[in-house]
């Protein structure tokens, strides 16, 4: 089995098509292709912690500041940087801003 984007870990079903969609959208990460590829994921999947307005948890995060700060607690968050280890983007390495 490959890697896991954060809607496939969380099973958040807010990807495009998803059970979710109705009631909350599509999710930023899921559709954020400028960081496609990024610790080999699909669009923001595997750097969610730097795509404003996910909502992990059910409750909108905000600007990458005070949600970062949040997401490094994250059980996918860590599961992203043991699995890439030296090579994983953290946000400034991506050229991702907030």
């Amino acid at each position: 089995m490959g890697v896991q984007n954060c809607w496939e870990f969380k099973d958040c079903q807010r990807f495009p098509g998803g059970a979710k969609v109705s009631e909350r959208g599509v999710c930023p990460a899921c559709t954020y292709s400028r960081s496609d590829g990024m610790n080999h994921g699909k669009n923001g999947g595997r750097i969610c912690w730097a795509v404003a307005g996910t909502l992990c948890g059910g409750e909108p995060t905000g600007s990458f500041v005070p949600k970062v700060i949040v997401c490094m607690n994250c059980d996918f968050y860590k599961k992203v940087q043991e699995e890439e280890g030296k090579g994983f983007k953290f946000a400034v390495e991506c050229g991702l801003q907030s």
